[in-house]
């Protein structure tokens, strides 16, 4: 995160005032929370301060899973080194590698399996989103089209990572019953525990969240800052903070305006959840994130543990460490705010 300093800043303040400052919850039972995977309440009943600290604290941790395992990062004492801290591989995903900007793509790779080299797939992005613009510019679609669109992007997004449905060069099989032998399965009781898709495949009509009927700035917002003091302001500022981050560069492209390919990434992750935005036209992601991009987003916001470096190779190649980093910044905090949302909603409909 020290490679986007401006929300590493925003990103610390929001984590230390969750775990250390005045809160609901003793600190004891905040750390308890962040290593959960599940809340099991006793006979003493959470007060509703109590349960938005833990829903905030859980959804933290969830997404931050996400940055870890998609960064590639896990640290381990060390004496041998300067900071007291190495950085090992997990899931062949070396780190040290990825801090040097090196990539595991060779012309084999390219010419096996069909990937335009690098280059052309960075031109080429940028050409749709030039398209894009354009196109938006001269004629703005139907609210049906874009209701068709989005239907299609949450259809589309049932099959991404699922078994038999990989690109060929992912060399990944996929099971729902596959327990986890990751260190984290130590924590779970329940070795079925876990991410499920929020519609089962061939279903006509999917569930949807229209983000109009409950948002974090007019609903979750004001929630949990009235039963949770000042963590509503740290969450709201690290949101915009990484929804607005820019360098305006893509890879050796100055001057460039990523609002597009922000957007895309962002609410590709809530579409995932089932989540729509009315005023946004799907049509977009599905120009702007090609098919091995979005492998690798559902497994980073979905399966983090099962992250690997193939995975992250695999897409915009031409591109940098930390704009890859930045990439994860995005699908951390977009599954965070899409969790809030589901769960602070609920809360909402508890107490109307």
């Amino acid at each position: 995160m020290s490679l986007h300093a401006q929300y590493l800043e925003s990103f610390l303040r929001s984590q230390f005032y969750m775990l250390r400052m005045d809160g609901p919850l003793p600190l004891p039972y905040r750390h308890y929370i962040a290593i959960m995977k599940l809340v099991k309440t006793g006979e003493n009943n959470w007060s509703l301060p109590e349960l938005v600290h833990a829903v905030v604290l859980l959804a933290h941790y969830h997404a931050l899973a996400s940055f870890v395992f998609g960064s590639g990062i896990n640290p381990e004492r060390d004496p041998d080194t300067s900071n007291g801290f190495r950085l090992i591989s997990v899931n062949n995903f070396c780190v040290c590698d990825l801090a040097n900007d090196n990539n595991i793509e060779n012309a084999s790779l390219s010419s096996n399996f069909g990937i335009v080299d690098s280059l052309s797939e960075l031109e080429a992005l940028m050409e749709r989103m030039k398209r894009l613009q354009e196109e938006r510019e001269d004629e703005e679609a139907s609210q049906e089209e874009m209701t068709t669109r989005f239907e299609k992007e949450q259809k589309e997004s049932l099959f991404v990572v699922s078994r038999g449905t990989f690109p060929s060069f992912c060399h990944i099989t996929f099971d729902d019953d596959i327990v986890s032998t990751s260190d984290v399965s130590r924590y779970i009781e329940d070795p079925g525990f876990g991410y499920k898709d929020f519609a089962r495949r061939g279903e006509d009509h999917l569930p949807t969240f229209r983000a109009q009927d409950y948002t974090w700035e007019n609903h979750g917002f004001s929630l949990v800052n009235r039963l949770y003091s000042d963590i509503g302001h740290l969450l709201d500022e690290k949101f915009r903070m990484v929804y607005n981050l820019t360098y305006n560069t893509m890879a050796t492209h100055e001057d460039v305006d990523t609002t597009m390919l922000r957007r895309a990434l962002f609410n590709y992750v809530h579409c995932m959840f089932g989540i729509r935005y009315d005023d946004y036209d799907y049509g977009e992601v599905n120009q702007l994130l090609e098919r091995s991009l979005k492998v690798y987003i559902k497994t980073v916001t979905c399966y983090p543990e099962r992250t690997t470096k193939r995975m992250y190779d695999s897409y915009w190649r031409q591109f940098k460490h930390s704009e890859k980093v930045h990439v994860n910044l995005l699908l951390m905090e977009a599954r965070m705010q899409a969790e809030l949302l589901y769960a602070l909603r609920a809360i909402t409909r508890h107490l109307t």
